[in-house]
């Protein structure tokens, strides 16, 4: 096994643990807010521990609504509120191979119809399903290599 397909591997194990929250919904009023309130604690009491007034809390509440606050002031507030902030990223494909897949699909469909359309001009046309091999093969060899025109 090459290293790049370990990485990713190790990469896809990773990501898997957040697919429990992928379709959590955010509160409207920012979870700042909602986890405050919900505990029982005052804008008062939250920025006296943030070392800021009661203003700039609903301020930075706001504002995170718009997402438009830092991961590390977010961090700050869940220290705060003795909690722990938590992020990642999760593929829109269900997982990085299917997200590499789709890309490498895409470039190789790319590439081998471009040469398709050369040999018509040409009046040297491929069958469908030779285009379609075609396109399988330069997908395997793609999502193999890794090139990085792939992210272009």
């Amino acid at each position: 096994m090459n290293t790049s397909r370990l990485q990713i591997e190790q990469l896809n194990n990773k990501l898997n643990i957040y697919k429990s929250v992928e379709n959590s919904i955010l509160p409207t009023i920012g979870w700042i807010k909602t986890i405050r309130t919900s505990i029982g604690m005052s804008l008062e009491q939250l920025g006296n521990k943030l070392g800021i007034t009661k203003q700039s809390l609903q301020q930075l509440e706001k504002r995170e609504t718009e997402g438009a606050v830092t991961i590390n002031t977010l961090e700050e507030v869940a220290r705060a509120m003795d909690m722990k902030l938590v992020y990642g990223f999760i593929p829109i494909d269900g997982s990085v191979d299917k997200l590499i897949e789709r890309k490498a699909r895409a470039l190789a469909t790319e590439i081998v119809m471009r040469t398709s359309n050369t040999m018509k001009l040409e009046n040297q046309q491929v069958s469908s399903e030779k285009i379609q091999q075609a396109i399988d093969e330069r997908t395997k060899q793609i999502m193999e290599t890794l090139p990085k025109i792939l992210w272009d």
